[in-house]
């Protein structure tokens, strides 16, 4: 490989499977943050107005790769009963995401959606409709699930380059370091708290955040217009 991250020889033929490719292995390696056109023209040995010819902008770049990744519509059937459908396609959802290492990050900054992603989404605002919560409050319920499980997958992929890099994270370091006789309840509580998050503790913060949002009242948009 030549200075800069080129490869020696021939410049690739640029195509479009070439450009999601090239784009991947940046992602993968490097993180979303560094994913750019001219970082990937540069990956290719091209111009970005070469790049342009095959994907619009790099949003489209984005979605086609979440396209690629994330698939169609498997047609599963979610449950019938609105909690368990709405709990059902949260949790459908991270799994899709989770196959992906870069895919939360790419998809926190704003609202891009795969095919599938979108599906799920649509399912889960319906099944919040369903479960009694009028539009507004559905929505917002959405949102606050999509932000919990980005933030957990975000969280986990962290955590686990940090491992990767320096065998721990600093928040392991942080606990194993706590004085007992000044924080006590967090000094008892160390082994757990550095602990990796499971499955299973997604699905249990899942029920309770649900749980919550349909409780009467508790759905609420943060920003509700007053009351005259």
């Amino acid at each position: 490989m030549e200075p800069g991250g080129t490869r020696a020889g021939r410049p690739p033929r640029l195509s479009r499977e070439a450009i999601l490719r090239s784009a991947e292995r940046i992602l993968l390696e490097e993180g979303a943050e560094h994913l750019s056109m001219r970082r990937l023209a540069k990956e290719l040995r091209s111009t970005p107005m070469a790049l342009y010819h095959h994907v619009r902008n790099k949003d489209e770049l984005l979605l086609l790769l979440l396209e690629m990744h994330t698939g169609e519509p498997d047609g599963t059937e979610l449950p019938r009963e609105p909690r368990e459908r709405l709990l059902a396609a949260a949790r459908s959802l991270r799994e899709t995401l989770a196959n992906s290492p870069w895919a939360a990050a790419v998809l926190a900054p704003d609202a891009r959606v795969s095919a599938s992603t979108g599906r799920l989404v649509t399912a889960m605002v319906d099944a919040a409709v369903a479960c009694g919560l009028d539009r507004e409050r559905a929505v917002h319920a959405y949102r606050v699930i999509w932000h919990y499980t980005l933030g957990e997958l975000l969280v986990r992929r962290s955590r686990e380059r940090a491992r990767r890099q320096d065998g721990d994270t600093p928040w392991e370091r942080a606990v194993r370091s706590l004085d007992p006789d000044v924080h006590p309840v967090l000094a008892r509580c160390g082994g757990r708290l550095a602990e990796d998050a499971t499955t299973s503790d997604y699905r249990r913060g899942l029920e309770a955040i649900v749980d919550g949002l349909l409780r009467p009242g508790a759905a609420r948009p943060l920003l509700a217009p007053p009351r005259d």
